[in-house]
């Protein structure tokens, strides 16, 4: 095998946590049940091994189902709950900085040939820590950083077909395919995980969510959530 199936051993750990619900409260927030997380878990693995081919001639593009389409579906969900209209912008704007920043890692700092500059690290890997990075600093919310972590290293080989195009330069462009797909899930898993430790230390150090600008029924759905919290707390304290 010419990589490890990194990005399926990682969804197969969230398949379990999310069938034992030890991942419900961050679903709650992220306004994904329990059922649907696991069909879209489980659409991720199989959808990594099939590619539709989209293009033919001396640039042929295959999309990966796992890879791109569900994540792209998911993103668009994701961004129709916002909690506002300022989140919803602040995703795109978090979106479009991470595929620049991505984009300019391996355009310019990790290009040249073995051992040279940063090329001994697998971009790979690279890729989706910075990504969640930025995409958690720019988006804040779980919903705005998983979208701008994974549309933004999904951006990565969308602007390689377009730089194909537009030069008339032969190749293939697996669009969320082969190495790819263990990005977007680990650049997902990062900034998701970024947002919900900082966010909630947030929440605990101010006593409860950001009420300011943001929708009222998601307010409503966030203090449920951290009603039932503090009751599993205090019955357990018994």
């Amino acid at each position: 095998m010419s990589r490890l199936p990194l990005g399926s051993i990682i969804l197969a750990a969230a398949f379990i946590l999310v069938y034992f619900g030890l991942a419900q409260r961050l679903l709650d927030k992220m306004r994904i049940s329990d059922k649907t997380a696991l069909l879209i878990i489980a659409g991720l693995v199989v959808g990594s091994f099939i590619d539709i081919p989209i293009m033919r001639g001396d640039v042929q593009v295959a999309v990966n189902v796992g890879g791109a389409l569900i994540p792209i579906g998911l993103a668009i969900y994701l961004m129709s709950k916002a909690g506002s209209r300022k989140e919803l912008v602040r995703t795109v704007f978090a979106t479009l900085a991470t595929v620049g920043v991505i984009y300019f890692i391996g355009g310019y700092l990790m290009k040249g040939e073995v051992r040279d500059r940063m090329s001994v690290v697998d971009p790979l890997y690279v890729y989706p820590f910075v990504g969640g990075g930025i995409a958690y600093l720019l988006g804040r919310s779980r919903r705005a950083a998983f979208v701008a972590a994974t549309i933004g290293v999904l951006g990565l080989d969308i602007i390689h077909f377009v730089w194909l195009l537009s030069t008339g330069t032969p190749g293939n462009v697996f669009i969320g395919g082969a190495g790819a797909f263990d990005s977007i899930v680990i650049a997902g898993l990062v900034a998701v995980l970024l947002a919900e430790v900082i966010g909630e230390t947030r929440e605990r150090l101010q006593g409860g969510p950001e009420s300011k600008g943001r929708d009222s029924s998601l307010l409503e759905n966030l203090r449920g959530i951290n009603r039932e919290r503090k009751d599993g707390e205090g019955g357990g304290g018994k």
